[in-house]
């Protein structure tokens, strides 16, 4: 008999993908098609949410043309809080996709926090008050829009994270709903009631009629529209992207961590069934609910990544291709007392500092690009300890093992670095693709395939693990060179 096989739709920031996976998690097929990013005015990201969906559709045709059978179900994962509202008798966006990078918003945000409404905001939500989230996107919309305020109001406008809109043009406009990890980014969901907020709804202005059913992250989301693919599917799985990792890196026990390092790096730990505001800065956010079982996570978010060693190559041309990186940081014995902060668009987590810049510390006559390079590597692993340090203040929880993922994890001197600094294992999934994995997963889980999350436990598995290699004494010598570093940023001088 075939192996049972499902369709991943994997929706992100700069393309659209479609992924068949075996039930082991082997990957069999794969479409991309790349999207573009339009800036009208500084600050302001934005997407055509028409050519979003267009390319979707296209690569998920292109997937299912080479499939030999019908997958089970299908998955979706995408790009968290990129906002879009449509007119729900057209089916036409009243604006492009606001991105989640999007910042026009920081002056209502202030104007909020001033107002005194982030205590409410962080309570209800687990989130700051920021431009990152869709609440101020929606109400940016509503406000700026010709007409669109009216039109809301009049329930004929509806909103959604991608994943809604996505699950909304696969039904023929049948299905306005979306998942509890999406819906618990947008700022308006209650993380203890999992719902709406009519508080926060009042709050931003933005009427109820807009807002999508919310499911959990296995339901009978939608059936496909007939004839819009080759095969007669379902979408049983939805989860917004980080969490989606988590999932595909089985990271179901409390305590729990993956932590994927691309362009930024996000980590979230699994802290179990109650839900805790951080005291340290970080985000609470609902990790997945499966059956009646709702497990929330702490996420951190570490701006610059691997965009620093892009830096590096494009800007400075210490070398062609960012695989280099890894051979120049190992030619030294050390960092010679360099430090890299890239702090390019600010801090993000713990420190939430905005308006910091990068700095390049300890520079001697004897420094070269190798010292350079391996600072600008050795930073994830500083970064990383930073955020592992709130969340385990947060969680009370200190992990014994990452699971990391993301392009960076390529890097064999990161890896060992990271765990070198954290006193942890490392470890690298052999299914680098966790995202799209995990919202395979989910769709599995809705069709059948996998029994339970003990299923999904089992088909983990390992590429390769990285133990810590350093005594404490020179971790402490190195993380106090890191601390010098930072509190340079962080005063500004």
């Amino acid at each position: 008999m075939a192996d049972k096989t499902i369709l991943a739709i994997d929706q992100g920031t700069t393309s659209s993908r479609a992924i068949l996976f075996s039930e082991r998690g082997d990957i069999l097929e794969v479409a991309q098609k790349e999207l573009t990013l339009h800036y009208p005015h500084k600050g302001w990201v934005e997407q055509s949410a028409v050519d979003i969906w267009n390319d979707t559709l296209e690569v998920t045709k292109q997937v299912l043309e080479k499939a030999k059978t019908a997958p089970e179900a299908i998955g979706i994962t995408n790009q968290r809080e990129t906002t879009v509202v449509w007119d729900k008798n057209t089916g036409e966006p009243v604006y492009n996709a606001i991105v989640w990078q999007d910042r026009r918003t920081a002056d209502l945000c202030k104007d909020l926090k001033g107002q005194g409404h982030e205590p409410l905001v962080s309570k209800r939500t687990g989130l700051l008050l920021d431009p990152y989230f869709s609440a101020t996107k929606i109400a940016w919309i509503l406000d700026n829009v010709d007409g669109a305020r009216k039109k809301a109001e009049a329930g004929d406008l509806l909103f959604g994270t991608i994943d809604t809109w996505l699950l909304w043009k696969l039904s023929g406009g049948e299905v306005h709903a979306t998942d509890v990890t999406n819906a618990s980014r947008t700022m308006l969901c209650n993380l203890i009631t999992r719902d709406w907020d009519d508080e926060l709804l009042k709050l931003f202005n933005i009427p109820k009629s807009m807002m999508p059913e919310i499911k959990e992250n296995v339901s009978e989301f939608a059936k496909v529209k007939d004839g819009l693919l080759p095969y007669d599917l379902t979408v049983g799985g939805i989860a917004g992207d980080q969490q989606a990792a988590l999932i595909g890196q089985a990271c179901f026990e409390e305590g729990m961590v993956k932590s994927t390092y691309g362009t930024g790096c996000f980590a979230l730990m699994n802290i179990g069934r109650n839900f805790k505001q951080s005291q340290n800065k970080l985000l609470t956010t609902i990790a997945y609910t499966i059956n009646g079982d709702t497990r929330y996570a702490i996420e951190g978010s570490i701006f610059v990544a691997g965009a620093a060693i892009q830096w590096l190559r494009d800007d400075l041309g210490f070398f062609k291709d960012a695989a280099e990186s890894e051979k120049m940081a190992t030619s030294v014995d050390d960092n010679n007392g360099v430090y890299f902060v890239p702090a390019f668009t600010g801090l993000g987590a713990p420190h939430w500092k905005p308006e910091a810049q990068a700095i390049i510390s300890g520079l001697t006559r004897e420094s070269n690009k190798q010292h350079i390079t391996r600072a600008a590597l050795e930073a994830q692993a500083y970064q990383t300890m930073d955020l592992m340090g709130a969340m385990s203040a947060d969680s009370a929880h200190t992990p014994e093992v990452i699971r990391a993922d993301g392009g960076l994890v390529a890097n064999n001197f990161v890896c060992q670095f990271i765990a070198d600094m954290l006193d942890v294992e490392v470890q690298v999934p052999i299914v680098a693709e966790t995202t799209a994995l995990g919202a395979a997963y989910l769709a599995g889980l809705y069709a059948g395939v996998y029994e339970n999350l003990d299923d999904i436990k089992r088909n983990w598995k390992s590429d390769r693990k990285f133990k810590p290699q350093i005594d404490s004494d020179e971790r402490k010598k190195l993380a106090d060179g890191w601390k010098t570093a930072i509190g340079m940023v962080l005063s500004g001088a």
